[in-house]
């Protein structure tokens, strides 16, 4: 059975698709947070981030699409959250890695689909899942891209390492893109889980 990480459309009401969430079979909270530089959208400010992830009733899961997630992380350091996620292509990825590990936080390290999954193994004993994207990261609604040779390596890649890692998948997830991450361990959903919560959600866990 799969984890699903339910993430909310933030131009719609943030606290309103928060409590769908919170209301449904999700097993995750996924918060994607943009800063207009990282990506060109930008979403959740500094100030409102805690009071959304407080509003969470579910295992928080959190994706930062911004060059310095520092000034995030020291906002949310109290909150009680499962994995923060930052990118490998930010500048002193390593330095974020030890901010989060230091407050307690497990750490996912984010690869977009045109970044060489190789390229992160060296990271692999330090951090705790990852986050392929299978669409370019800072827009909602976009079509799935194939990922599924990279998500095959890093499944291996892990496995020959005995490492305790989980593989998240995140971007054009719904019912027709199943058999390409079948090896994955989260499915992060958006648009197609909260079109029909109830159903939606149980068929990426079970299917």
């Amino acid at each position: 059975m799969k984890e699903v990480s339910g993430s909310f459309l933030s131009n719609n009401d943030k606290f309103y698709e928060i409590s769908r969430l919170n209301n449904s079979d999700v097993d995750y909270i996924h918060f994607d947070v943009m800063d207009g530089k990282f990506v060109s959208n930008k979403n959740i400010t500094v100030s409102e981030l805690p009071k959304l992830i407080d509003f969470a009733k579910k295992k928080i899961d959190i994706h930062f699409m911004v060059n310095d997630p520092g000034k995030y992380i020291d906002k949310i350091c109290f909150y009680n959250i499962d994995y923060i996620t930052i990118h490998y292509e930010i500048k002193n990825l390593e330095d974020y890695i030890d901010k989060i590990k230091d407050y307690g936080f497990k750490v996912g390290i984010a690869v977009k689909p045109e970044t060489d999954i190789e390229k992160i193994y060296y990271l692999l004993d330090k951090i705790n899942l990852v986050l392929i994207m299978s669409v370019e990261p800072g827009k909602s609604g976009q079509t799935f891209i194939n990922v599924s040779d990279k998500i095959n390596k890093l499944k291996q890649e892990i496995i020959n390492r005995k490492l305790n890692i989980k593989i998240s998948v995140d971007g054009g997830i719904n019912d027709e893109v199943l058999d390409y991450v079948k090896d994955c361990d989260i499915l992060v959903s958006s648009s197609f889980i909260l079109s029909d919560l109830d159903k939606n959600v149980d068929i990426l866990k079970n299917r």
